[in-house]
């Protein structure tokens, strides 16, 4: 197989000062792509511009929230004006604000939905404009989660917005075909400040950053590992190695990848003229209910001890 190379390439990365979006903004830049690093804290996005110039790459900050059109158009416009084009587009950024449904206030959930929901339109819209303009093709990488694909307790906000992005991904990629623009959505499992906050995770985390390796239960029974091992994902979806690649889930962690199915029915039934209450009630048991589909991110599976 041919090195990946985006040498002549420009990337927009959100959300990329820290943990999961450095590691993608680090992997673009190590193979040759010019990184817009994007942040809300100043000192934070140039550290990561600094790490990046440090290992070889080349970087500029634009420190603004995501959301608004004119964050998203600022983002683009900053890689045009930095770099001359826009060839790469990875929708990180994110807040969480966890609280179960009958506690959630309005502010909790807009909040959530404003970032990661609204924020991967407004910059996949204007990274969409651009692309097309330029005529050129690209690449559009939107980041999910297995709360999206599943739905997680205590997580309606961040899930409906994931599960949001996984849909936008598939009717973005019917969309920007004819321009050679190819979108696919990443599902991402690392050891994060995020993860952290899972008890059973929690010591396994704590031992990787005293540097003792993840054991192989999770990096291949779990597929959780570093957010370096999530960033390999990233430069192979924007090379050209990945062309054919569009409307996916790919989820990535660890030593592990794997392709997300799709939504569709799995099991049908008839009746002549239609359903009734009353013959639902008869027949769904035994034929569409029969084996009901689970929810909810797996529980982790540790090895006694």
């Amino acid at each position: 197989m041919p090195s990946i190379d985006l040498t002549g390439k420009v990337a927009v990365v959100t959300g990329s000062g820290r943990g999961l979006g450095l590691a993608y903004a680090h992997a673009l830049a190590a193979h040759g792509a010019s990184v817009v690093v994007n942040d809300v804290d100043e000192a934070v996005a140039e550290a990561a511009v600094k790490s990046i110039a440090e290992a070889g790459g080349t970087a500029v900050a634009e420190v603004v929230p995501v959301g608004t059109s004119q964050a998203a158009e600022g983002l683009v416009n900053r890689a045009v004006e930095e770099f001359g084009r826009l060839d790469i587009l990875v929708t990180n950024a994110g807040i969480l604000r966890d609280k179960v449904l009958w506690k959630m206030t309005d502010e909790d959930f807009d909040a959530v939905v404003t970032t990661h929901l609204k924020g991967t339109f407004t910059c996949a819209r204007a990274a969409a404009v651009r692309m097309r303009e330029q005529g050129e093709g690209g690449t559009l990488i939107l980041v999910g989660s297995p709360a999206g694909q599943r739905g997680n307790f205590g997580q309606t906000n961040y899930a409906a917005s994931k599960a949001g992005i996984a849909a936008m991904a598939r009717t973005w990629s019917m969309e920007l075909g004819r321009a050679g623009i190819t979108v696919n959505a990443i599902v991402p499992v690392a050891a994060t400040a995020m993860t952290e906050t899972i008890p059973a995770f929690a010591p396994y985390i704590e031992a990787m950053r005293n540097g003792e390796p993840l054991p192989a239960f999770l990096r291949k029974g779990e597929g959780f590992g570093t957010p370096e091992d999530c960033a390999a994902l990233v430069p192979f979806l924007a090379s050209e190695a990945a062309r054919s690649i569009t409307g996916q889930a790919i989820g990535i962690g660890g030593d592990k990848v794997a392709l997300w199915s799709h939504p569709q029915e799995i099991r049908t039934a008839y009746a002549d003229g239609g359903w009734t209450p009353d013959t639902l009630a008869d027949a769904f048991p035994t034929s569409v209910g029969a084996e009901l589909q689970s929810v909810g991110i797996p529980v982790p599976k540790f090895p006694e001890a």
